[in-house]
């Protein structure tokens, strides 16, 4: 990019970078999760094929979406951040290049390793010992650039945003590298220094809190800075902010056992895993509130300005999905619940309603003043993509809900003299609707990811006649 883009006081080449990254890896995470769910329509899509399989394939759409997508979105938002609201640049221009380009070696490594089956089979975390060495030095040259720019900062108060920003940083290193410990066999092959119900113990500890810190955490970072920006009011209640920062993170880190209900894990941990999960309704409600009270005297902005509708849309599904985890830990509801679709559909309802729709109002709201602009090219492209997103996120989840309650009651049903009343082959036979509908709603949101490629495509075209970026206040 032209230096007519250079900001004289921030590092905005790493943002920019990490921004584009973002709409990009969105596009192809999404992609390939509608690969899948027509694999799960149509088996035949399999192509017979090891590396096209399903089994290959899905690991390799989890962190495409999670880490590629969340992960460069994450990045561009917290280096935005931190710069602005500590009125100093990133901490080591040099550094943060690093983690730009480390970041995408780590993404293109397990493009290429995960359909070839080489994998650890822990859930989001597959990839092997190589690339998780390098994953872990990317990840802690990120936390030295961010807390480094925390100490340099002019001001001296430490914003909320960052404060959500930076347990994230730091809670992911950890959960990465107690969880990835393993013992090299091969280039491609290790074994993990747990061993049975320890290793899923501390698989769960870390997968939990993947969800708990990388994809809540650091995506109320972005919604603590963006949705009073887009928004042009201050945050509601900054002391509820700090109440429910530390509340959250001192309650998520115990909820990972409620993935492990009726398994060999000891009773007393799944029962722990299941109140705490309970209590950890309180502090996400809180964070929900407080970013829907932030709206107060600009609700009538949410008819004109669509990257505010996502911005608001995505805490209401977050206050959904933060409502039904907790119910969905509860061992009686898991009882029904575990293994079926529901899961899935509970996932989405995070990933897609929550994270996504996040992220994709952060961008709109980002990318124009990155590149010398104060809008996106289009609002009626944001308004159709806003409502693409929208419903392609209900039929996913509500068509998930539907066949996760049915899988449940089918496979819990049972004749007078004990035995099954259905075979597993008539469960999944009762919830093909359910898939096609599922297909439909990933459609949506892939459909809108590409007309948001198209926009941000044209804002910069358009942008790259403007000499600089807008000087704003914090």
């Amino acid at each position: 990019m032209s230096t007519a883009f250079e900001h004289p006081t921030y590092n905005y080449k790493v943002v920019r970078q990490f921004a584009i990254m973002t709409v990009v890896w969105g596009i192809v995470g999404m992609a390939l999760g509608v690969i899948i769910a027509s694999q799960l329509v149509w088996p035949e899509l399999n192509l017979g094929l090891p590396w096209t399989s399903f089994g290959r394939l899905r690991p390799l759409h989890t962190n495409a979406v999670i880490f590629a997508f969340g992960g460069s979105a994450l990045f561009a938002t917290s280096y935005y951040v931190v710069q602005r609201t500590c009125q100093v640049r990133l901490f080591s221009d040099k550094l943060a290049a690093f983690t730009f380009w480390g970041w995408q070696a780590v993404i293109l490594s397990a493009v290429v390793t995960l359909p070839l089956g080489y994998t650890s089979t822990k859930e989001y975390a597959e990839l092997e010992w190589p690339i998780d060495i390098l994953l872990a030095v990317v990840w802690i040259s990120y936390a030295i650039v961010f807390l480094g720019t925390i100490k340099l900062r002019k001001t001296s108060h430490i914003y909320v945003a960052n404060w959500f920003f930076a347990a994230f940083i730091i809670t992911v290193a950890v959960l990465h590298i107690v969880n990835s410990a393993s013992l090299p066999v091969t280039a491609t092959f290790s074994v993990s220094i747990y061993a049975g119900a320890i290793d899923a113990m501390v698989q769960w500890w870390y997968g939990h809190n993947a969800v708990g810190f990388f994809l809540t955490a650091g995506f109320l970072g972005m919604m603590y800075y963006f949705v009073p920006k887009q928004a042009e009011r201050p945050v509601y209640s900054y002391r509820l902010s700090i109440v429910h920062f530390w509340a959250l993170i001192m309650v998520y880190m115990w909820a990972g056992p409620h993935h492990l209900h009726y398994t060999a894990l000891p009773d007393w941990t799944q029962s722990l895993g299941m109140v705490l999960s309970i209590i950890l309704l309180a502090p996400s409600w809180g964070g929900m509130i407080n970013g829907m009270m932030t709206l107060s005297g600009a609700w009538h902005k949410l008819r004109t300005d669509p990257t505010l509708r996502f911005l608001v849309v995505a805490l209401s599904f977050y206050g959904m999905s933060t409502f039904e985890g907790p119910m969905m830990a509860v061992k009686t509801v898991n009882a029904l619940s575990h293994y079926t679709d529901w899961t899935i559909g509970h996932v989405h309802a995070g990933a897609l309603g929550w994270v996504a729709m996040i992220t994709i109002g952060s961008m709109y709201h980002l990318i124009p003043r990155l590149f010398g602009r104060t809008e996106m090219y289009s609002v009626g492209m944001i308004a159709t993509h806003f409502w693409l997103a929208t419903v392609g996120t209900v039929l996913y989840i509500a068509s998930m809900w539907v066949n996760g309650i049915l899988q449940g009651l089918m496979w819990r049903a049972v004749n007078p003299d004990g035995t099954l009343m259905y075979t597993f082959v008539e469960a999944v036979q009762a919830s093909g609707p359910g898939y096609i509908v599922r297909l439909i709603g990933g459609l949506c949101w892939v459909t809108g990811m590409l007309i948001m490629a198209a926009n941000v495509f044209m804002t910069i075209r358009r942008g790259e006649g403007a000499r600089q970026p807008l000087p704003q206040t914090a």
